[in-house]
């Protein structure tokens, strides 16, 4: 029996991967969800906004685990705001709070129920890339501190959808430097984990620019099979769905040294990401300050 834990697998294309791992036998899910789940998951509460959520649907899990342990953790959830004015119960911005930081917790918190052999995945986005031209402004910089409050930002911009943007990029830059930092503990070592970033790329259809104006938000939501005609990168939701699901139930395995997949125009791509996310400097520092912010030894 296969088991795998899930975060943001309600909705979108998230939804769709979720779909798939209960229509693969002998795989149990486990999924982090606020509201309703599809049908056959076990669904387990959890409040990515709020520190003290997380740590309870670890606790909560591990009892529903049993002595069972998780072949494929899946941290896929994510918002992004409209501003950067919104502060979760702990005090940090949202953006960085529910995309980065929670996962944190939660990968550092679940990582001795993990199997030997077990894989790992943080759901990131290209835009965390300047080379990708992407439609919201790349990170300035991988400072945990400015990014969790961004009114201490000196270089923090006056426009409220500049900012949302950029701190949106920036927290999916630290996907992947928590993908790197976790593949390097000597936990993750000893039990030859696998730790990958996945970009779905840009998925009309998904809710992800629920808080965008307008007409933006009509596109997105509507004219998504449109869209990827014109704009060769993005994708369908079945695309995105469908190739996260590969890679977690083992039908694709990354080439030798590859841990950021990419998919583009529908197909699975391997990828190197930005400067920035390969700096060992940065990746050690966003370790080290996440787990201070989340009250854990680095």
């Amino acid at each position: 029996m296969r088991t795998i834990v899930m975060t943001g697998g309600t909705s979108g294309f998230g939804e769709l991967t979720a779909r798939e791992f209960l229509a693969t036998a002998d795989t149990r899910l486990l999924l982090g969800a606020r509201g309703s789940a599809p049908a056959g998951a076990e669904a387990v509460p959890l409040d990515l906004t709020s520190l003290a959520s997380v740590r309870s649907f670890a606790s909560a899990l591990s009892d529903r685990l049993g002595s069972d342990e998780i072949d494929a953790l899946i941290l896929n959830a994510g918002v992004n705001p409209p501003d950067v004015e919104g502060r979760t119960s702990d005090g940090f911005e949202t953006a960085f709070a529910v995309n980065h930081l929670a996962h944190y917790l939660l990968a550092r918190l679940l990582l001795p129920r993990l199997a030997a052999n077990a894989l790992v995945v943080l759901t990131t986005s290209g835009t965390h890339d300047p080379a990708e031209g992407a439609m919201v402004p790349p990170p300035r910089h991988a400072n945990a501190e400015l990014l969790a409050h961004p009114e201490r930002d000196p270089e923090h911009d006056a426009k409220p959808r500049t900012a949302a943007g950029r701190a949106y990029s920036s927290s999916k830059l630290c996907n992947i430097l928590t993908v790197r930092a976790l593949a390097i503990q000597p936990e993750a070592a000893a039990k030859n984990l696998t730790v990958l970033a996945y970009d779905p790329g840009p998925t009309p259809g998904t809710g992800l620019l629920r808080n965008a104006p307008t007409i933006g938000r009509i596109m997105w939501q509507t004219f998504g099979s449109l869209l990827r005609r014109l704009i060769r990168r993005f994708n369908s939701r079945e695309a995105a769905g469908g190739n996260l699901a590969a890679i977690a139930l083992g039908k694709v395995h990354p080439p030798a040294g590859h841990y950021y997949a990419a998919v583009r125009h529908d197909e699975l791509t391997w990828l190197e990401p930005s400067e920035l996310a390969r700096d060992d400097e940065a990746r050690d520092a966003m370790w080290s300050d996440s787990a201070s912010m989340v009250g854990l030894q680095p």
